[in-house]
């Protein structure tokens, strides 16, 4: 059996009401990462994932290359497999492989805000035998609750969320998003996490300013999306990429840095924006993890830590969580 693709309806957050309490909120200006995964971001990201510096990716596909098979020989029989934010789905093909030898049929829900992503996952996986594909636009919880209702009386969840995306999150709302996940599943259902590792602070500065700047241009197309979707007047020339990191919080901050006093009209959102030279946008966070963290992480969230998989070359681990 080919697979089939079947994409729910779903309308995008407040880009205007989050534009508006990120840059006008005290202190620090933010604007939520999300947004950058708009047509041209998702491309640009696909791109900085084969970039020589970002070794992340890499990292998670030879992980699951090498380990498929032994990660699903851990599974209950039956699974459904939900993915939070799947992107372009390459790396899932190792397991849905894996799945298809060991059972007739898999149903597979990628889960992605972004729908140029979503087709690309559709195109890269919708071949694969035994395999389909329900594709759902949604928020993350949203999408899989939708997915969760799709699950027969048979059926148990594999629920991916892979790339180290957990590190986009503060840990706190990391943890809070873990539980939230254990409440939709079911005890035994199995939540595969891929977590980056700590690593040279060089290495990883690295990883997120690479001289081609690729990252650099991902960054500051959210000004862009901006512009087109608000009419906003951002000046991409009087803004430059900045990657620092947190020693305190053990994360890879990206921002936009103004390099002039400048104010910015966003009519489409309903208010100008001022910016002091030197002043940052605060548009994305990885946290980066030790080895020794995730076992009792998983455990104050409802889980048990099953396995490991660790990649040598590019510190990063994937961890088969079971829902207790």
């Amino acid at each position: 059996m080919t697979a089939t693709a079947v994409t729910t309806q779903y309308s995008h957050p407040n880009l205007a009401g989050e534009v508006r309490a990120g840059l006008l909120r005290p202190g620090q200006k933010e604007l939520p990462s999300k947004y950058l995964y708009d047509e041209v971001g998702s491309e640009l990201f696909e791109v900085i994932s084969v970039l020589p510096e970002y070794g992340l990716t890499r990292a998670d596909q030879r992980l699951l290359r090498r380990h498929s098979p032994e990660i699903v020989s851990r599974l209950k029989p039956h699974v459904l497999v939900a993915e939070l934010g799947s992107g372009s789905g390459k790396k899932t093909r190792w397991l849905l492989e894996a799945l298809a030898r060991k059972q007739c049929t898999t149903t597979y829900c990628p889960i992605e805000i972004s729908p140029t992503a979503l087709a690309r996952c559709e195109s890269e996986l919708g071949q694969i035998e035994c395999v389909s594909i329900v594709g759902f636009e949604r928020p993350y919880l949203d999408g899989l609750l939708a997915a969760a209702a799709r699950r027969g009386s048979d059926d148990h969840l594999l629920v991916l969320f892979l790339g180290s995306t957990i590190g986009n999150f503060d840990r706190d709302a990391g943890e809070r998003f873990l539980t939230e996940v254990r409440r939709i599943l079911y005890t035994g259902d199995a939540l595969l996490l891929g977590t980056d590792l700590e690593k040279p602070l060089p290495q990883l500065l690295a990883a997120y300013d690479d001289p081609l700047g690729v990252t650099a241009a991902f960054n500051l197309n959210l000004l862009v999306r901006i512009n087109r979707e608000l009419g906003a007047n951002f000046d991409l020339a009087a803004f430059r990429h900045q990657a620092r990191y947190n020693i305190e919080y053990r994360r890879v901050e990206m921002h936009l840095r103004s390099v002039r006093d400048q104010v910015v009209a966003i009519p489409g959102a309903g208010f100008n924006v001022s910016f002091r030279k030197d002043e940052t946008i605060w548009t994305e966070s990885s946290h980066k993890y030790r080895l020794e963290d995730i076992s009792p992480m998983a455990r104050r969230n409802g889980f048990r830590c099953d396995s490991q998989w660790i990649d040598a070359e590019w510190p990063f681990a994937e961890s088969l969580l079971i829902a207790d």
